[in-house]
């Protein structure tokens, strides 16, 4: 792959009066002429202000088309732009800004005071507005190089310190192709964008495969229930994609057992993996629900399910997509036989160069012949289909034996009133290490600690049995739902 083109300059000559964004709250539209001319627009007032080639630009906001305006913009000037999380506080947010060093911080009228403490130079989204509507629009190539860097996404980190993971046009390219082909992609296909938009999938699922497409783009500025029900049901979503946290949320909407939802032609969950017993409660809704697996390491798209066998391989997370290559290894690197759980790995043009301004972490996130270490234990079984067995780092070691929290999880969702839950390990004199399981019930059940852990007793050996059963109210989570393990660890620890 030599080169790749620009996506919002093709597409507004190969489809300029079709419409590419529509803001659900305030009915604006864009057709892919008017967004390819406002990115134009938009990179020259950048240029005529000082940003260069490579230099940053970092956004925070909530998902807007002016989001994608900017972020064509970038990619046509070579600028990279550095998507902020709205969610988290200044003293969070300043480390990374001190790290990516943008020119400029564009934020909508959400988050100027957010923006005001981060102590670097500022456009408002109106200002946004007023540079499009003076500037002319420049002449830019429209072949751009494949692995130049186009923006970077500091990760949520449920383990730890964030990094940032550089994104390419190569890597859109590749997951465009790899989830367009698995879902059957087409300009007839309408999406619904409200995933926050400083995470791989606010940008690639679907959003950014669908312009490649042709397709159209329903924008809300975050996820609220009742209008995702909506679009749901009246066409205005054909091929969604969600995390565990928001199918749990359509599934405890007071409409879901009487939604129509056959206007949508596919469902897939990423993020975590979404429990059987919510698989099984949308299937008995005439909803085949497709769990993959991605990374923001890998474009996102590495794995999803068939519609085929969603229901009979239950747990899995479906087979390597077109452009994505896997392997399971051993501690040496050596690949594993069928049912042998070990690291995940996976290359391919999807895959990041690696971290921002991070040679160490870059170095030993690849082994020396190119394989992108996932950190996550799978298994393949005899017809292809592979399974996440958990997060190398979540495993511990109860009595000299391996314990992968996951397992225990699925146990646990078993059942009945359990609406989520996370298992961990924790200090024990006796052994070393024991489990405890913090769980969330459903709103309507009364859940018994130990109840469950006599149903764990007759699922599970007792090694693996949870010693400590936590109740509580909500998880702390990352923006994409994923529950942070390493916070539940320091809650239980005592430590802040």
């Amino acid at each position: 792959m030599q080169m790749v083109f620009d996506i919002a300059a093709r597409r507004a000559e190969l489809s300029p009066d079709k419409i590419a964004f529509i803001e659900r709250e305030s009915g604006r539209r864009l057709t892919y002429r008017d967004l390819d001319d406002r990115a134009c627009r938009f990179a020259a007032w950048l240029q005529a202000n000082g940003i260069a080639r490579g230099d940053r630009i970092a956004i925070l906001c909530q998902n807007s088309t002016s989001f994608f305006e900017i972020l064509f913009a970038c990619g046509k000037l070579g600028a990279i732009l550095v998507p902020l999380n709205w969610r988290q506080p200044a003293p969070e947010l300043i480390p990374v800004a001190q790290d990516a060093a943008p020119k400029l911080l564009i934020h909508d009228a959400e988050h100027a005071a957010l923006a005001a403490e981060l102590n670097l130079p500022l456009l408002s989204f109106a200002a946004y507005e007023q540079a499009v509507a003076t500037a002319a629009p420049g002449q830019y190539d429209t072949a751009w190089e494949p692995d130049r860097i186009w923006y970077m996404l500091y990760t949520s980190g449920t383990t730890g310190k964030p990094k940032a993971v550089i994104q390419t046009p190569r890597m859109a390219y590749a997951n465009a192709i790899n989830i367009g082909q698995a879902i059957d992609l087409t300009s007839s296909d309408t999406t619904l964008n409200f995933l926050p938009l400083f995470h791989t999938a606010g940008i690639n699922l679907h959003t950014l495969p669908l312009l490649m497409w042709g397709g159209t783009i329903q924008v809300l500025k975050k996820f609220e229930i009742d209008p995702v029900m909506t679009a749901l049901q009246t066409g205005d979503c054909t091929a969604f994609f969600g995390v565990p946290a928001i199918y749990q949320a359509i599934s405890l909407h007071k409409d879901f057992a009487t939604a129509e939802f056959t206007k949508v032609r596919s469902w897939g969950c990423g993020g975590a993996p979404l429990p059987a017993s919510l698989i099984e409660l949308f299937a008995g809704r005439g909803v085949l629900v497709c769990n993959g697996m991605g990374m923001t390491e890998t474009g996102p798209t590495v794995f999803l399910m068939d519609r085929a066998h969603a229901q009979t391989k239950i747990g899995s997370v479906g087979k390597p997509q077109i452009l994505a290559e896997v392997r399971v290894v051993d501690d040496n690197d050596q690949p594993l036989p069928v049912d042998h759980a070990g690291e995940l790995q996976i290359r391919g043009p999807g895959i990041t160069p690696g971290y921002w301004n991070n040679e160490a972490a870059t170095s030993a996130a690849f082994t020396s012949d190119g394989w992108l270490r996932t950190g996550d234990v799978a298994r393949r079984d005899t017809d292809g289909y592979y399974y996440i067995v958990d997060r190398i780092k979540d495993m511990f070691i109860s009595g000299g034996e391996n314990v992968y929290p996951a397992e225990v999880e699925i146990a646990i969702y078993k059942f009945p009133g359990v609406l989520e839950c996370a298992v961990i390990g924790v200090p024990d004199e006796k052994w070393g290490e024991v489990g405890c399981a913090y769980v969330l019930p459903h709103p309507d059940a009364a859940m018994d600690a130990e109840a469950l852990r006599a149903f764990c007793r007759q699922n599970l050996a007792a090694y693996k049995v949870p010693k400590h059963i936590r109740i509580i109210e909500d998880f702390p989570r990352t923006a994409a739902g994923k529950v942070q393990k390493h916070v539940l660890r320091n809650r239980f620890a005592g430590t802040p």
